[in-house]
């Protein structure tokens, strides 16, 4: 192995990994770096499961409240942003432990990122005529089918990125113009850190169960009211923040489009089927030590595991 040492916490929402990391602290001189493409937004505290003020407190965590809903963030600025965090943690003798479920991002930090092909006018046009004479479902099927876990990624009204997506995946097609800048499979296939990686499991229906109920939790403690603030902040739904589940169902709830039982119901639903979609990327990759929060003595067991794996891997002192 080459590099520095990093530790990473990788799993489906949900499933504890910001609970783990926070008891892993008092033990083990760390500093968590968030791989959440949700919580870089401000105001978007309920529904996106930040830690709260007293997580924070006992684990500083970087780039976290990073930007405001109306901007974008991507894969690329998240690398040079946690990149500039891990040094800043290394400069203080600490370990950095990135804890996050988006894989896009964790995959852009420990592999690094291809360049991506610049953009083609007429591609473009052709694209944006196509998306209004077909619909944007139309488009987001096209994406599915040349790229299907880009097409998870992304809200089939997410307009702006599907188009992006389509015009990357078929620049980077063989023959086409630039392609050869551009290696097949896009990442590198070694780190340059010296890694630990570690994902978080657990039995699907028990996940589901736990999914539901935080789902209601998230409602109970005001979601609702913080979607109203939003949206009366001018964040409209077309917004990039406003695309996270349950933001997108509540504000159509709060426009009166759909009841709000409905819009709860569709959350439940997005936020099972999205965990499914974390688990089936990273399961992946080969580099990942797979843990049972269950079978491992519920979150105490196996942040003391993961523990025992950083001093015998030599990632601390």
């Amino acid at each position: 192995m080459v590099g520095e040492p990093l530790l990473v916490l990788v799993g489906p929402t949900g499933v504890g990994k910001t609970a783990v990391a926070v008891r892993m602290a008092v033990s083990l001189p760390i500093e968590a770096v968030s791989a959440d493409s949700r919580q870089v937004y401000r105001r978007m505290d309920i529904g996106t499961g930040k830690p709260s003020p007293e997580e924070r407190r006992r684990l500083h965590h970087h780039l976290i409240d990073v930007v405001d809903p109306g901007e974008r963030y991507d894969a690329a600025r998240f690398r040079r942003e946690a990149l500039e965090a891990i040094a800043d943690i290394r400069a203080r003798g600490r370990l950095p432990m990135v804890v996050g479920g988006t894989g896009l991002y964790v995959r852009a930090l420990v592999k690094g990122l291809a360049p991506a092909p610049p953009r083609d006018p007429d591609l473009r046009a052709t694209l944006e005529a196509e998306r209004a004479r077909l619909g944007g479902a139309a488009l987001h099927a096209r994406l599915e089918a040349l790229d299907a876990p880009a097409a998870a990624r992304l809200h089939p009204r997410d307009h702006v990125r599907i188009v992006r997506a389509i015009e990357v995946r078929l620049l980077r097609a063989p023959g086409a113009p630039g392609a050869g800048a551009v290696a097949a499979g896009n990442w590198s296939s070694r780190s340059p850190f010296r890694l630990l990686m570690v994902g978080l499991a657990q039995d699907r229906a028990r996940l589901n169960e736990r999914l539901t109920a935080r789902v209601q939790a998230m409602v109970a403690r005001g979601m609702m009211e913080e979607v109203r603030a939003l949206l009366q902040a001018g964040h409209a739904g077309t917004a990039p923040g406003m695309a996270t589940i349950g933001y997108r169902q509540l504000a159509a709830a709060a426009r009166g489009a759909i009841p709000i039982a409905e819009a709860i119901r569709l959350t439940i639903r997005d936020t099972t089927r999205y965990a499914k979609r974390q688990m089936t990327w990273f399961a992946r990759d080969p580099e990942t030590r797979w843990l049972d929060v269950d079978a491992g003595g519920g979150l105490e067991g196996v942040a003391q595991q993961i523990a025992t794996w950083v001093r015998e891997e030599g990632l601390v002192a």
